[in-house]
């Protein structure tokens, strides 16, 4: 079955040349030129769409709202869909802002179809199959806090804790190397990233900020992400 695609993009020939070079790669692409109507076309679809394409600049709403409301959606079909952001704007305060928003990875403009056609590709492998570097484990445990590699879920006290792509891509590697210090570029490739070549230490350390306001008791005195000044973070072995 075809994957599908949800394109929220307002340009039409683009979300054509989009369309139809998806559809000649076996994707079934459903078009919105609004953010509104992504929406709708999205809570109308629910479990159907795999991944959504979300342009950044949209005439009725701004991507990043779009974003922040699929991400707080209480439908939790929708709310881990992954997605992936297209601009024009290149610079990095937005593409850190993307992810910051809940994005699984960002696209600026002008870019090749075959270049989209391999991100999708990779965070839909990332979201289907995360990375288990350490071998499949049923579960790993600290304290209070379980993290579920085959499932993809975490919970806290039994209670679910809801992380994008990226946010379970990096607790997972912090899981699986307890105990050791890691530096920013090594948590940068460990996710990972198609595009590491402007500021990774400033979009890693959004990453964290994010992933301990989810799983820390008091995000400002971290006990499980621990920071190593001047090398990196430390995943605390010991929790309660």
């Amino acid at each position: 079955m075809s994957k599908q695609i949800l394109l929220i993009e307002d340009d039409p020939d683009l979300a054509e040349l989009i369309s139809d070079y998806l559809s000649m790669n076996y994707y079934e692409v459903h078009h919105a030129p609004t953010g509104q109507d992504g929406l709708d076309m999205l809570d109308a679809k629910e479990r159907a769409i795999d991944l959504i394409i979300l342009d950044l600049m949209l005439p009725d709403m701004d991507g990043m709202q779009v974003c922040q409301n699929i991400r707080s959606s209480k439908n939790s079909h929708i709310n881990k869909v992954p997605i992936v952001m297209l601009t024009a704007k290149g610079d990095t305060t937005d593409r850190v802002l993307g992810l910051e928003m809940g994005a699984d990875d960002y696209l600026a403009k002008p870019f090749e179809p075959r270049e989209l056609l391999a991100r999708i590709r990779a965070v839909l492998r990332r979201h289907e199959q995360p990375n288990q570097p350490d071998g499949d484990l049923d579960c790993l445990t600290f304290g209070r806090l379980n993290v579920y590699p085959d499932s993809h879920e975490v919970t806290i006290d039994d209670e679910p804790v809801r992380l994008t792509t990226h946010q379970f891509q990096l607790l997972h590697y912090f899981a699986t190397h307890a105990g050791k210090v890691l530096n920013r570029e090594q948590l940068w490739q460990a996710m990972p990233n198609d595009d590491s070549s402007d500021n990774i230490d400033r979009a890693i350390d959004v990453h964290i900020s994010r992933l301990r306001a989810l799983i820390e008791d008091n995000p400002r005195q971290p006990k499980r992400i621990i920071t190593v000044r001047g090398v990196g973070y430390q995943f605390a072995t010991d929790q309660v």
